[in-house]
């Protein structure tokens, strides 16, 4: 509930940041892919400013989910040898525990009991 909370008196005001920034950002920008000729690009995009800051959030988003991604993954993989290690220790627990109960059912011969 908390958590909940949290995001979102994070997210509402950043999403009016950047409502508030699409309204004040909607003239036409070209962005000029072509180093060689600027008067005449061979390969031009041409879109509101808001759109351009949209794509770079987004784009800064996923890079920076890859990258924490990847630096986890040496936590990752201590995680699943952890996981493995923890299944073989219950197998054997069981297996001991299996063969507990099958030595307690078998009878005692006569001549091992204590009188």
């Amino acid at each position: 509930m908390l958590r909940k909370l949290v995001s979102l008196v994070l997210m509402v005001p950043v999403g009016i940041v950047l409502v508030v920034l699409s309204v004040a950002n909607r003239a036409d920008v070209t962005l000029v892919l072509d180093p060689f000729d600027t008067q005449n690009p061979a390969l031009s995009v041409n879109l509101p400013f808001f759109a351009y800051l949209f794509v770079a959030f987004i784009l800064g988003l996923l890079f920076g989910g890859i990258v924490v991604w990847w630096r986890q993954g040496r936590h990752r993989a201590e995680a699943r040898f952890q996981r493995a290690e923890a299944r073989r220790w219950r197998a054997k627990a069981e297996a001991n525990r299996r063969q507990a109960e099958a030595g307690a059912a078998l009878p005692v011969p006569a001549n091992d009991r204590a009188a």
